[in-house]
């Protein structure tokens, strides 16, 4: 609530105050913001179903991708089993992989290889028709590793 206060008794400042006063607003904002994140969750939860049993197993289509490396001196392995050159590659691969064109394949490459020799096993790998291929490579200062797809 704003107000003006007299100078003296006799003389009085009859200019209206422009100011808002902010602290209701800010009550009522803070009101808002705990209902809300109160009732966002129970927004998200969907619909109550109650299932039904079943003997069905769970699906396990996930298997784990096969990882293409680049050593230092450029030669090529599939998950730790040595290919030479692409030709062995594409071999190696395709014997891994059991013809399956959907798996997921990560490239690994050591930092010291010509970035040719990386986009070759690459263009060789998607040119055989592989479609999920991704380069590996360390995140930061962590030593995590993580993937990024390149199709």
């Amino acid at each position: 609530m704003a107000f003006a206060l007299r100078k003296h008794d006799s003389e009085f400042d009859s200019q209206p105050i422009s100011d808002i006063n902010v602290t209701p607003l800010v009550d009522v904002m803070l009101v808002l913001l705990i209902v809300f994140m109160v009732a966002a969750p129970l927004m998200t939860s969907g619909i109550p179903v109650d299932l039904p049993k079943t003997q069905a197993k769970q699906l396990n289509d996930q298997q784990p991708p096969i990882v293409v490396s680049v050593d230092a001196n450029g030669s090529y392995f599939v998950d730790k089993k040595e290919a030479g050159n692409t030709d062995g590659l594409l071999a190696v691969l395709k014997e891994n992989s059991e013809n399956n064109k959907d798996r997921r394949i990560h490239v690994r490459a050591d930092k010291a290889v010509a970035y040719g020799k990386v986009a070759e096993a690459m263009g060789v790998i998607n040119a055989a028709g592989y479609v999920k291929v991704a380069l590996v490579s360390e995140s930061g200062g962590s030593g995590a590793k993580s993937a990024s797809a390149a199709q």
